[in-house]
């Protein structure tokens, strides 16, 4: 019979039908049967019977520097081991781990590190790197520190692939540097996703960007060139572009409830993707952490360097699907597709990213307060709210 779990009564919610009530058959990971009710023998059964529960895509967080007192930078086994296993609580079943800007030597540590990477049964999926850094705008450097920052190359960025096993699959980029547009072109063309971030780039530069391939904005409004009614930035260049998904971190700390709400209006669920850009802290209680070599201050209004800059949030997905429903009321598809489906289509992950036979089960089983109840990665139970 093989592995095998029966999920019945449950909500089944994805970004692009309306969610009904059902029954899963999951065999080996994958979901082999979607019913209206299912009979079938199963080592496992998971049953939401007079519980109203919605099963969501397992989140995914495409931007992730650390969680429960670890980092990516940490280069350690056990530091990816215990960010993976508790990022499964708050329903992510798949993460980028994001490097930032430091030296060339200890960035390639890093990604040596990750190559070697595998996932654990009760783990969420290390779906690939994220490099945030070194190829950054000095005027936007925010907690990126500007001693290291350094121009694209792609000589050395293919070195790094082929350090890290080719498992990059984002990178973020001042696409104004002096190269950059060419850096675009050439890393889009092996597909992977280029994403704006941390730029003083105009308008102008902005549409070239894009036109040779940046289809991403990192944590939308931090660190890029803001708005201006006579010069509209890169804040304006990526709300006007259709083919362009921006992140967005939902703690209210890096965006104003009002500016979540406006990005939502602009750019549609279909534009937005939720991500927590969270350090070592999330988890943990208020006090000073390290990121990157520089001491943060994490209290009640968020995580700040010792100058006032933000250095990354302690946000986690579960509240960041909670506080995007309550700012702008969306709904529950839209809620998946800015959760999973999004990163999934951005990422080209052919089997992830909504409820269908065929696809991976991971799944998040949530009750109508959006808290999390159950994470299931790869048809089995790793987490379950107490």
């Amino acid at each position: 019979m093989g592995n095998t779990l029966l999920i019945s009564n449950v909500t089944i919610v994805n970004y692009d039908e309306t969610p009904f009530k059902g029954d899963l058959f999951i065999e080996n990971g994958q979901i082999s049967k979607i019913s209206h009710e299912i009979s079938d023998k199963a080592e496992q059964y998971i049953d939401g019977k007079d519980k109203n529960w919605l099963l969501l895509p397992g989140y995914i967080d495409m931007h992730i520097h650390g969680s429960a007192g670890n980092d990516t930078m940490d280069a350690t086994q056990k530091a990816l081991h215990q960010m993976a296993r508790s990022l499964v609580q708050e329903g992510v079943t798949g993460f980028l781990a994001t490097t930032m800007t430091q030296s060339i030597t200890t960035i390639e540590h890093v990604l040596e590190n990750l190559a070697q990477f595998e996932h654990g049964d009760d783990e969420a999926r290390l779906l690939g790197i994220h490099v945030e850094g070194p190829f950054l705008s000095k005027k936007r450097a925010g907690a990126q520190p500007v001693e290291y920052m350094i121009l694209p190359s792609i000589e050395q960025f293919e070195h790094w692939q082929q350090l890290s096993k080719r498992r990059i699959k984002q990178i973020t980029v001042a696409p104004e540097l002096e190269g950059g547009l060419a850096f675009i072109e050439e890393l889009s063309k092996q597909g992977v996703l280029v994403s704006i971030g941390h730029s003083d780039a105009t308008i102008e530069e902005v549409h070239k960007a894009i036109t040779v391939g940046v289809k991403q904005a990192t944590h939308l409004y931090n660190q890029m060139r803001p708005f201006h009614h006579r010069s509209p930035g890169v804040v304006g260049g990526v709300f006007l572009e259709d083919k362009v998904k921006v992140e967005l971190i939902t703690d209210f700390v890096h965006s104003h409830p009002q500016s979540v709400q406006l990005a939502y209006r602009i750019k549609g669920a279909s534009g937005i993707i939720l991500i927590t850009d969270a350090m070592r802290a999330k988890g943990l209680q208020y006090g000073d952490y390290d990121l990157g070599g520089q001491m943060v201050h994490v209290t009640e209004s968020g995580a700040h360097l010792s100058n006032g800059a933000l250095a990354g949030s302690v946000l986690t997905m579960e509240q960041a699907v909670k506080n995007m429903k309550a700012v702008t009321n969306c709904s529950l598809q839209e809620l998946v597709a800015m959760s999973s489906a999004n990163a999934a289509e951005q990422l080209q992950l052919e089997t992830t990213g909504r409820i269908a036979e065929g696809y991976d089960a991971d799944f998040v089983l949530l009750d109508q307060k959006l808290n999390v109840q159950k994470t299931i990665c790869r048809g089995k139970v790793v987490f379950e709210k107490s």
